[in-house]
């Protein structure tokens, strides 16, 4: 009889009726919201009044129950149950041309497919093909349901002068409430529309994903109060990476850890500091492997609270590929992009792995996959990085100096960039550009050496780690220190 209506309250549904005494009611439904109650508000609907009074109390107090079930049910379960098997299905609306003419029609079918492509890629849920409709080439969406579907995605797509435009809209197909909203624009002068289709799908299709994930999280409400707040103290504090930020963003989640050790969101948030420090090099080596170990322990209880989260599937991911763990991280990353296709970090994560197992080939295409869909726009520059690390262990270095150069671009700060930069000028004996990156590498990470630049060769393939030399030995001649555990061409010692 209570139905949650997000943004507005609660909606009383029951069928409502005047009673006289020797008359049959005729019920009528009254739809009106009950705007902002709180959870717990009695509602007493009108013909109560005549009732006695505790009669009337226990009324209330059941409605009270209900609501609260209700609310409790819904928030718990998430998407569990809403098409009878617990995978919600959904029902892709044909893009809405609002332009009209061939090129955006054309671009309305690609954004389509590709969003079809993506979504059909995802685990617990269900994808069901439209019924037959009219063309839609402009005004108001469609509103048809088909049969089963429990929610749809509708989509627009416009054009500016300067951008192409997709407002998506995720719905709940039987309430018509608004569950979501997006809007992604792109450079309207991109002259590639396959991957402007591709990146307008996955600028929708990415926080679509994610919401999806949280709505079937059993513990979907956000984390509030302190331990909110401390993370995001802790993003703050190192958002310009400095040892001294890290150190101060690492005290405050293990101060507020400590005081809520279950917290998954706590337990993520450090693991993933840890990482940072451990890539790095802000651990020597005994406090890396404690990192290491603790942050191993943190995302397996985070694991074992919330199996099918993705903010801790992502970070683990990470932390396998990170400490060369190369057979399970192929096997979570891919789990993680099971939930979220579009997920570029984890790409980036996936084709590092490949790397280093010298899949020099696959890696360059997981890259360039994470480069076509683009998202999220704070991992840019990190698959960029990697497709340059793997052109130039294929020595296409022509290649590896574009995509570093767009890497430089997003986040000048890392040095390794740099670096690698360097030796793809010398290479290609442009030695004065050559001198200039290396010389900024080493600004932006002095103490650099042979030793602390290349990754760990634990579980690496000889092929990797033949290639990654010949880079090492480069730098060492343009005036790298070796450092500990490096000879002078450049090989492990």
């Amino acid at each position: 009889m209570i139905k949650l209506v997000s943004g507005r309250g609660y909606l009383f549904t029951a069928e409502v009726s005047t009673r006289q005494e020797g008359l049959d009611p005729r019920p009528a439904l009254s739809d009106t919201p009950i705007a902002d109650a709180p959870a717990t508000y009695p509602i007493a609907p009108r013909h109560w009044l005549g009732l006695p009074k505790a009669l009337v109390l226990s009324g209330a107090a059941l409605l009270c129950m209900l609501a609260m079930i209700f609310g409790v049910t819904v928030f718990s379960s998430g998407f569990g149950g809403i098409s009878g098997n617990g995978r919600p299905v959904i029902e892709v609306l044909p893009i809405v041309d609002t332009v009209g003419d061939a090129q955006s029609a054309a671009l309305a079918q690609s954004v389509a497919a590709e969003m079809i492509n993506g979504l059909a890629r995802i685990d617990d849920i269900r994808l069901v093909l439209p019924k037959e409709r009219e063309p839609v080439t402009s005004g108001k969406p469609p509103f048809n349901r088909s049969d089963g579907a429990d929610f749809l995605l509708q989509g627009e797509l416009q054009r500016s002068p300067q951008a192409w435009i997709l407002q998506t809209r995720f719905i709940n197909a039987s309430s018509r409430e608004v569950v979501s909203v997006a809007e992604v624009k792109l450079d309207a002068s991109e002259p590639d529309q396959q991957r402007l289709a591709s990146r307008l799908a996955a600028g929708a299709g990415y926080d679509l994903a994610v919401r999806l994930n949280k709505f079937g999280q059993a513990d979907s409400a956000p984390q509030a109060g302190a331990a909110s707040v401390a993370i995001k103290q802790a993003s703050a504090s190192i958002n310009q990476t400095t040892h001294e930020r890290f150190a101060t963003a690492r005290s405050i989640l293990e101060k507020y850890l400590t005081e809520q050790p279950d917290n998954v969101d706590l337990q993520i948030a450090l693991a993933a500091l840890h990482l940072r420090g451990i890539q790095l090099a802000w651990y020597n080596p005994a406090e890396s492997r404690a990192a290491e170990n603790d942050a191993r322990s943190l995302l397996e209880r985070a694991l074992k609270a919330r199996p099918n989260f993705l903010p801790v599937l992502g970070t683990y991911c990470r932390f396998l590929t990170v400490t060369n763990q190369f057979a399970e991280s192929l096997v979570a990353c891919a789990r993680a992009l099971s939930l979220n296709p579009w997920d570029g970090t984890a790409l980036f994560h996936l084709g590092l792995t490949q790397v280093q197992l010298g899949r020099f080939e696959d890696g360059l295409a997981t890259f360039e996959q994470a480069d076509r869909f683009d998202t999220p726009d704070v991992s840019r520059w990190t698959w960029l990085l990697g497709a340059g690390f793997a052109d130039l262990l294929l020595d296409h270095n022509e290649d590896a100096v574009e995509w570093l150069q767009r890497s430089i671009t997003i986040t000048p700060g890392t040095g390794r960039a740099h670096m690698l930069l360097a030796t793809a000028y010398q290479r290609l004996g442009r030695t004065d550009e050559a001198k200039q990156a290396f010389a900024t590498a080493l600004q932006l990470r002095p103490g650099s050496t042979a030793s602390n630049l290349a990754l760990p060769s634990l579980n690496a393939s000889p092929t990797y780690l033949e290639e990654s030399t010949k880079i090492i030995r480069t730098l060492i001649e343009m005036g790298l220190p070796a450092g500990d555990g490096q000879t002078q061409d450049g090989k492990s010692q």
